[in-house]
Order: C-alpha cells, then structure tokens, then sequence
C-alpha cells in the first residue's frame, strides 16, 4: 500500500492551467511543473502520466472552467458587440495557445481545440441568428483581437461596426 498523496490534485491542475496559460506547453518544464505545482516529479508522473498528461488534463479542466461560462454568457448576448465584448474579455489564453502551439502537433489537443471553437461559434450564431460563417467570422475577429493585445480599443473600434448586426 503506496502513501497517501501529498498534493490535491485539483489544486495542482488549477495551477497548471494557469502555468501553461501562461507560458505554453514548451515553455513548460518538468522541473517548472514541479515547483510551481508543489508536487514531487514522481508524484507527477504517477499521478499524470506525463507532462502531456497533465498538459490536457489542464486543457480540459479550463474548457470547463473557462469556455463553458463564455458559451453560457454568449446565450445571453444582446448584439454582435455584446458577444465580441464577452469573448475579448473571457480568460482564452490556455485555448489560444493550444490552438497556435499543440493543436499542429498534438491529435488530442485539436479535437478539444476544435471542439471548444465550434462551440463558441455556435453559441455566437444562436445567440445572433447569423449563419456559421459570420459566426466563425465574429469568432475568428475576437480571438485575433486577444492575440494582439489591448482588447478594449480594437473591441470598441470593431463593435462600432457591428451595430447593424443583431
């Protein structure tokens, strides 16, 4: 009979979304995980598997934590610059960077990144009743306005032009 587990593992798969959000799958170490979640590496392993384990436990865990409240939000959008505004101001940035650095690389990781996208680009077309392409659109709009920073100014400036949709 092996010790009991030092560590809540929760606790630890909070920290490593908020690390890998952070930093990225490969800018994450062992070591880094290590001291940051306060677990011992084997404890890690025996626990996760693997870095990657850990990687999409983390993944999953904000798809829940983080996406599911922006789709619940999104059903209650007023307008197109509602729904832009929610999602430039929804914590995307494990989503974001599993998109740009894991989903290439990684089958796991695209499944739960396509699926997460197509989620928010249905919450956008039902809340707004526009078809999937301006959806994916407003989405693709939104995400990119995350990537460069500053969401306020560029949400504002974009959603001075979605006034006429609904």
């Amino acid at each position: 009979m092996g010790r009991p587990r030092a560590f809540d593992e929760d606790e630890a798969v909070r920290a490593a979304v908020d690390l890998f959000g952070g930093r990225a799958y490969d800018g994450v170490s062992v070591d880094d995980l290590v001291s940051h979640l306060g677990v011992h590496r084997n404890s890690l392993y025996k626990t996760f598997g693997s870095k990657r384990g850990l990687y999409l436990i983390a993944l999953r865990r904000h798809l829940t934590d983080d996406v599911r409240p922006l789709l619940d939000a999104l059903a209650d959008a007023s307008d197109a610059a509602d729904a832009l505004r929610l999602v430039t101001s929804a914590d995307l940035r494990l989503l974001l960077l599993a998109a740009i650095e894991r989903a290439p690389v990684d089958a796991e990781a695209a499944s739960e990144v396509t699926a997460a996208l197509a989620a928010i680009d249905q919450a956008i077309a039902d809340t707004l009743g526009v078809p999937a392409d301006l959806a994916a659109a407003l989405t693709a709009a939104a995400l990119g306005i995350l990537l460069r920073g500053n969401p306020d100014n560029a949400t504002t400036a974009l959603a001075r032009h979605l006034d006429p949709l609904p």
